[in-house]
């Protein structure tokens, strides 16, 4: 009996899309077979497509989505968090594997897994073929995390779920984000946003720079606390003086970086406190370099905590899902 087609994005090359279409395979034992219901466009696609990445110059397209299971593979009757699993139901997958074998995996970092992106933009020709969500079908292979959306949920803010607020949720859990606690939020786009609220319901206040009039605007609705605006402080120099003046001369406890510009980096540092923490979490684009002060800014880093979010810990799959059905992200 022949098998279903579906249709997918490839990337040959920087900003040259064509459309393909193959056979829709059956899903191996732990794996699943399903299609898509929704698929953003994350910014480190933009970077792909701009041949931007540090990494990814060609294959198929997509990673952030909400997939309907059309078939379950043979041992699979639950997601990763237990919850029963049948055909129809919507799912958020992880868009990287967890092998489970490697040194990271068996230390507990799944994060690290040396073999996360075994299959992610992969060339469609190598079967399963459906590789990216930017398609009609997607492919969860075992190993794969994914996880069930309670129903009622908005399909239009949890398709995010697997990308921009796990990737917050997991860095702010690094730089242990607490209550009465400042963050100073750079850049208010997906990541920014997002945390902007989880902020929100840890208790914390909130600072956000930010140049873009709609960003700021999408920022306040988040619930930010304050804005500090680019255009209107335009120095490094105006912008640490104005976190002083919110912080009671201080400086935010936590910093963290979610613009992708690597000046944002070396800013970020001045605007802390003494032992605060900061948080390098933007999308890099290939070639791109932090400049640092020597001297000020280094000493400035040996006071303070620097990690970075490399990328979302897959146990926060399950957290992130339940802080949209309480209504911690805004729907509008």
């Amino acid at each position: 009996m022949s098998r279903p087609t579906g249709r997918l994005v490839y990337m040959d090359q920087p900003e040259k899309l064509e459309m393909r279409e193959f056979e829709v395979e059956e899903p191996e034992p732990g794996g699943l077979l399903t299609e898509i219901v929704r698929a953003n466009v994350c910014g480190s696609e933009l970077h792909i497509w701009q041949g931007k990445h540090p990494e990814v110059k060609n294959g198929a397209l997509g990673h952030e989505a909400l997939c309907r299971v059309l078939e379950t593979g043979d041992g699979v009757e639950t997601d990763y968090a237990g919850q029963p699993i049948a055909e129809g139901d919507i799912v958020a997958p992880v868009y990287y594997i967890t092998c489970q074998s490697c040194p990271a995996c068996l230390d507990g970092e799944f994060h690290l897994c040396e073999n996360a992106y075994q299959y992610w933009s992969l060339s469609p020709e190598e079967p399963p073929h459906f590789h990216g969500t930017f398609a009609t079908h997607y492919y969860v292979h075992p190993k794969q995390y994914f996880f069930k959306i309670p129903d009622g949920l908005d399909h239009g803010i949890a398709a995010g779920a697997n990308c921009a607020l796990s990737q917050v949720l997991f860095g702010l859990d690094r730089v242990d984000l607490g209550y009465g606690e400042t963050l100073l939020v750079q850049g208010a786009g997906g990541l920014g946003l997002n945390a902007i609220a989880v902020a929100n319901e840890r208790g914390a206040e909130t600072i956000v720079v930010e140049g873009v009039d709609q960003r700021i605007e999408r920022a306040k609705a988040f619930g930010a606390d304050h804005v500090i605006d680019l255009t209107e402080q335009e120095t490094v120099a105006a912008r640490r003086e104005r976190v002083q003046e919110l912080t009671g001369g201080v400086g935010a406890d936590v910093a963290a970086e979610l613009t992708g510009v690597p000046e944002a980096f070396a800013e970020g540092i001045h605007l802390l406190r003494e032992g605060g923490r900061y948080l390098g979490d933007g999308e890099r684009e290939s070639g791109s370099h932090h400049r640092i002060r020597p001297g000020v800014a280094d000493a400035e880093e040996h006071r303070n905590h620097v990690s970075g979010a490399v990328s979302a810990v897959v146990s926060t799959e399950g957290a992130r899902l339940s802080r949209y059905t309480r209504g911690c992200i805004p729907v509008r």
